[in-house]
């Protein structure tokens, strides 16, 4: 990467703790980083993500959905979305309080005091699904056309767009990964609003874990905010990053592979596993100070990969345009419109906010839109987006 804010420390070894007038940490006391993800007390493990595992699972069983014709259907999703009516084939996920919908768009940095805002972006996943059920199902047999839905090839695949181009479950997949796991990442669980909130720092320097719990809050919010990145079953609780290449996860997990594969950003996978085992620790040593280092490593390093792939599809759509093969532009700009969707959910550490403001994702989304959409959108507006979406960032279009 062009820029990192912290070395990555070997698992294992030990790393002296700062000292600050917050930091309640006796000077010179040293943080246990583990090799792995593993942190126990009298001998029981104190990690705990499920409710962070069951949200991605739902996911998964909804996106296998979403170009299932014939055994989906709009009530269908939107049931799944919700969680309500006992719309899972997973039985496990029916019997769960939990839904993917309810923590869209409502992190308390973000949106404790926006419910609007948060309203309007869980109908924009809602009327992902109803366009997916209605218009492009209703033209799924017909070739699209400019202004016209239906199927359109990618070689031998088959895609399925709307009027514009757009495939509806790459904007619902894709902007999820902001919208869900980003925004409950750097915007809630990692926040000191809520890391901190109430008496959870004077209970986790006195070691008060939860009734009938293990681990003390802070530990657990801390562990909420890993799972969204590392919580899919086919990633090792432990150890995620041994299979980084090798996994079901269709969310945040796989584009950190794609996007570490890549030499300008090579290091990024394990820079952000270092700095979530480092912050554990430091939660454990009771020193704020280093816990607070690494959510800012956390929060630019997610943005990072969104922005990054983001460009990256946009980029991709634009030459595969010029080549004329539509279906597999069709298909990368679809992927780009949920990214930057997602973008309004990143975390700029330097000022507290998005690194694209919410104003100018719409901004960009129009233009994408703007007429036929992805059917007339010229390289020039690409190649625009592309270098403001790099803009904040600390790379530029052609390292991506």
């Amino acid at each position: 990467m062009k820029k990192l804010f912290f070395s990555a420390i070997l698992g294992g070894l030990t790393l002296a703790s700062c000292s600050s007038d917050d930091d309640v940490t006796p000077e010179n006391t040293e943080l246990e980083i583990p090799a792995t993800y593993n942190f126990e007390r009298e001998g029981a493990s104190t990690v705990s993500y499920s409710g962070q595992t069951t949200r991605l699972q739902m996911t998964s069983e909804i996106l296998s959905k979403f170009r299932d014709f014939e055994n989906g259907s709009e009530d269908l999703l939107l049931n799944m979305f919700a969680n309500e009516n006992a719309p899972f084939e997973n039985a496990s996920l029916n019997e769960s309080s939990k839904s993917v919908k309810s923590k869209v768009a409502a992190s308390k940095l973000y949106f404790s005091a926006n419910t609007v805002e948060s309203a309007e972006i869980k109908s924009d996943f809602d009327s992902y699904i109803t366009e997916q059920f209605t218009a492009v199902k209703n033209n799924r047999n017909e070739l699209a056309e400019a202004g016209m839905a239906g199927q359109i090839a990618q070689g031998t695949s088959v895609r399925y767009i709307n009027a514009k181009g757009l495939e509806m479950n790459q904007a619902f997949a894709k902007g999820l990964i902001g919208g869900l796991l980003a925004d409950q990442i750097l915007n809630n669980y990692l926040s000191q609003a809520v890391l901190d909130e109430a008496d959870n720092r004077e209970n986790n320097d006195a070691g008060v874990v939860e009734e009938g719990k293990v681990y003390t809050t802070m530990e657990h919010k801390w562990d909420e905010a890993y799972g969204y990145l590392y919580g899919d079953p086919s990633i090792p609780a432990q150890d995620p990053n041994s299979v980084l290449n090798d996994n079901n996860d269709a969310l945040l997990f796989k584009y950190m592979g794609s996007v570490d594969g890549d030499s300008d950003f090579e290091g990024i996978a394990e820079e952000t596993f270092e700095a979530f085992k480092t912050g554990r620790a430091a939660i454990v040593a009771g020193d704020y100070q280093t816990r607070d280092e690494q959510v800012e490593i956390i929060r630019e390093n997610i943005s990072t990969l969104i922005a990054v792939r983001a460009i990256y599809y946009l980029q991709a759509g634009k030459n595969q345009l010029s080549d004329e093969q539509y279906g597999a532009a069709f298909h990368s700009l679809s992927e780009g419109y949920g990214f930057i969707y997602s973008l309004q959910f990143t975390h700029n550490p330097e000022t507290g906010a998005p690194y694209i403001s919410a104003g100018n994702v719409e901004d960009y989304l129009e233009q994408l839109m703007n007429g036929n959409g992805f059917w007339e959108v010229t390289p020039e507006t690409l190649d625009s987006i592309s270098e403001e979406i790099a803009a904040p960032f600390e790379f530029t279009v052609a390292d991506v």
